[in-house]
């Protein structure tokens, strides 16, 4: 079933209907909330409560855009006001993506050094970034929204989204090339 007709079955009442649609989508609102808050805890959070919201407002919705991109909308919205009622965000020192590849045991200790201080860099380089650029980077670098999805949670046409992951990347590979980073040119 597609997501519109899984959609009017859930505004008839249905709540498998939207259940499926909780289960289809779950991962990319978890990743847009994430790359906002760079909390996991604080993004579950926030993954559950645009899905409640979402439930709640159903008949708002009007079909301008696909359901995916109005549910990622609603989770950003949601992940922008409890990212602005943290007091200090940007101070947390927590990775950007809990996801790391565990350490491979037959690797050197100066290669998993190595890759610890690179990870380490990148995330300073990310975090030196303005927060639109960040925002954008983030989405992108989640693998879960198309450019369209993202332009559409941070409310911006296309093609600035396109420049701002471009320029995003760009400063990066800039601050990784001054600490010898060569291959980050």
């Amino acid at each position: 079933m597609t997501d519109e007709e899984l959609v009017l079955l859930a505004r008839q009442g249905d709540p498998d209907a939207f259940d499926q649609l909780v289960i289809r989508h779950q991962s990319a609102v978890y990743r847009a909330a994430l790359a906002a808050l760079r909390v996991p805890q604080d993004a579950e959070e926030v993954a559950q409560d645009a899905f409640v919201r979402a439930w709640s407002h159903l008949g708002r919705f009007r079909g301008d855009s696909s359901f995916k991109t109005w549910l990622l909308t609603i989770t950003w919205n949601q992940a922008m006001s409890r990212r602005r009622s943290i007091a200090g965000w940007f101070r947390r020192a927590i990775a950007i993506d809990e996801t790391v590849e565990p350490a491979d045991s037959s690797r050197s200790p100066h290669l998993a050094m190595h890759d610890s201080e690179l990870h380490r860099r990148v995330q300073q380089a990310i975090h030196a970034l303005s927060p639109t650029l960040r925002d954008a980077l983030l989405l992108a670098q989640t693998g879960e929204h198309s450019y369209d999805e993202i332009g559409a949670m941070l409310k911006v046409p296309l093609g600035t989204v396109k420049w701002r992951v471009s320029e995003a990347r760009r400063k990066v590979r800039l601050q990784l090339a001054k600490f010898g980073y060569v291959d980050a040119r």
